[in-house]
């Protein structure tokens, strides 16, 4: 039977396809210059400016357009590198089990054990210069155990079933077996994980941007950061990036919630 688009889902779509449009529009073009400064210093919200201006005159409206592009690339940078390394090494471990699982699922509890931030942070200060490549890195390596996780439990269920045997006695290669017969299988797990994931992502940039660990001027963590201290005067600045934040966390976890309940049959 057809399975319904849920109102979870199609909530979620709607919120994430308007913030998507609005970040691809702030790509190619914002009202004014995110970083050129005026006169007009904690000018309200107008026709103008539709969002107020800050300190340094700054148009806000501008500004998050910005932002949500910078936060966008980061969060999706961050949850391909851990999804394509997670999905690996969990489709390995939890195929073959044996040793292998063993040594790198213990390597694994390892990482998990230190903060996510913490251990990015190390990882940052690693690799040297504070950028926005290094922070997509940095963020990407820590996502990869719980991308690694939930991917070795799926596979790892779908090891011993029938049609999973009978490809190995038809002499389907391991490989074969793990992207055209079990890969596809897993996606009603993967999905939801790559909707969490993402979210994650996006409030470990916003902290570390509202941290100031990375110079990233234009993101939505570090607007917040610049509005401390000025909401008596100008909180419209503070609003418009937290409630972006939320924005883009709420949207997409309606799309995780509306992918599971799609997979598990609620309407």
């Amino acid at each position: 039977m057809k399975k319904k688009l849920n109102g979870y889902l199609l909530a979620g779509l709607i919120i994430t396809g308007l913030l998507l449009a609005l970040t691809i529009l702030g790509t190619f073009w914002t009202p004014h210059s995110p970083t050129a400064q005026s006169g007009l210093k904690f000018e309200a919200p107008s026709a103008a400016h539709l969002l107020g201006t800050d300190k340094l005159g700054r148009d806000i409206f501008s500004r998050v357009l910005r932002g949500m592009g910078t936060t966008l690339s980061i969060a999706v940078a961050t949850v391909l590198i851990g999804a394509v390394a997670g999905t690996l090494i969990g489709a390995v471990t939890g195929y073959f089990g044996g040793a292998v699982d063993d040594v790198l699922m213990r390597l694994n509890d390892a990482i998990t054990a230190f903060p996510s931030i913490l251990l990015a942070l190390v990882v940052i200060s690693i690799l040297g210069p504070q950028s926005k490549i290094n922070l997509v890195l940095a963020l990407g390596l820590v996502f990869i155990p719980s991308f690694a996780r939930v991917t070795r439990t799926a596979f790892a269920g779908l090891r011993d079933m029938n049609y999973i045997t009978s490809a190995r006695l038809m002499g389907a290669s391991s490989g074969r077996i793990l992207a055209l017969h079990m890969l596809p299988n897993t996606l009603r797990v993967l999905l939801p994980a790559l909707t969490i994931g993402f979210n994650n992502a996006v409030l470990a940039e916003a902290s570390m941007s509202f941290l100031r660990i990375t110079p990233l001027e234009t993101s939505l963590g570090y607007m917040l950061s610049e509005s401390q201290g000025m909401f008596a005067s100008a909180p419209w600045y503070a609003l418009a990036a937290g409630i972006t934040i939320v924005l883009q966390v709420f949207g997409v976890g309606l799309i995780g919630e509306g992918l599971q309940r799609l997979n598990g049959g609620d309407a």
